[in-house]
């Protein structure tokens, strides 16, 4: 009976990942609400509060779910890595797999919006589990990185950049295509980490 009970305790916790995914991919994260979410699941709120305590932890578990789906592509290419060059290609292609969907750069970008105006939440967020952080990328790069060059400082650079591509193609300006700001991107990574 206690196994049943879990199997259907899951069950409900997916269909309303399920929900709240599509939901934030149609409305974005600032249009949905919690309501909304159970309705589309088809389970009254107590459901959703058995599981989370509110909109930004289910938020954070579908980010985080997303990324590790994308990670694994990313810890295979950089294996195969011979140098900076062409790790940084392999940490590219990972952070614009994320932004192939627009719905999810668009998520993403409410939420770090959201969670900037929330100490607790924008600490949560800035943990390697919901994005490429400073200490994530200089361990990613460090085997092609000579000593006294700063990872941090590289990764730092690294997010600026690929933060304001995220931006801009969700405002789709159309200036700079993707390649322009990859290749910008690398050139200005290797010139620091040649300095």
């Amino acid at each position: 009976m206690a196994r049943r009970q879990q199997e259907k305790s899951q069950e409900t916790q997916q269909e309303l990942l399920s929900a709240a995914l599509e939901l934030f991919q149609e409305r974005g994260f600032f249009g949905t609400t919690i309501a909304d979410i159970t309705e589309k699941a088809g389970y009254a709120k107590g459901s959703f509060y058995r599981h989370w305590q509110g909109k930004d932890e289910i938020t954070l578990q579908l980010i985080e779910a997303k990324l590790a789906s994308c990670r694994a592509a990313r810890t295979q290419a950089l294996a195969r890595a011979r140098n900076l060059s062409e790790a940084l290609d392999a940490i590219w292609d990972f952070l614009e797999s994320i932004m192939k969907d627009k719905s999810w750069a668009r998520l993403f970008l409410e939420f770090t919006i959201h969670a900037s105006c929330d100490e607790k939440l924008k600490a949560s967020l800035a943990q390697s589990a919901f994005r490429l952080s400073d200490p994530v990328f200089a361990e990613l790069v460090a085997p092609w990185t000579r000593p006294g060059v700063s990872g941090d400082k590289l990764g730092a650079l690294n997010t600026c950049l690929f933060e304001g591509f995220l931006i801009h193609g969700v405002l789709g300006t159309g200036t700079l295509d993707k390649k322009d700001i990859r290749d910008a991107a690398k050139r200005l990574i290797l010139a620091l980490a040649e300095a």
